[in-house]
């Protein structure tokens, strides 16, 4: 089953998630958060934002890379995928996100 981990991370202890595929693939990682509360006011933005396509950004890498990331209302990214080799794995990582998100289970968990 799909889940959101929230873990503690870096020099500042910030609190991350990251959602995991029901194949224990990482699909979309945050950046730090100074609180576990807004924290998992990221993960909310991301079940409401995922599925609107104004809401997700598709890059490319200076290294021809292909890479996501979902963006809130105010246009802040609230979370970046993985780098993909093709654009159809992109595009799959974004359906798998937009899948997942929704039904996903928020865990904490010690890193």
């Amino acid at each position: 089953m799909a889940k959101f981990e929230v873990y503690q991370s870096g020099k500042k202890n910030e609190f991350r998630f990251r959602l995991k595929a029901d194949n224990g693939q990482t699909i979309l990682s945050s950046e730090g958060y100074t609180t576990r509360a807004s924290c998992v006011n990221g993960i909310k933005s991301v079940k409401k934002n995922a599925k609107d396509p104004k809401r997700v950004t598709k890059t490319k890498t200076s290294n021809k890379m292909f890479r996501f990331a979902v963006t809130a209302a105010n246009n802040q990214i609230i979370g970046v995928s993985q780098n993909y080799k093709s654009e159809s794995g992109r595009d799959n990582g974004i359906d798998s996100v937009k899948r997942n998100a929704v039904k996903a289970e928020t865990k904490d968990i010690k890193k």
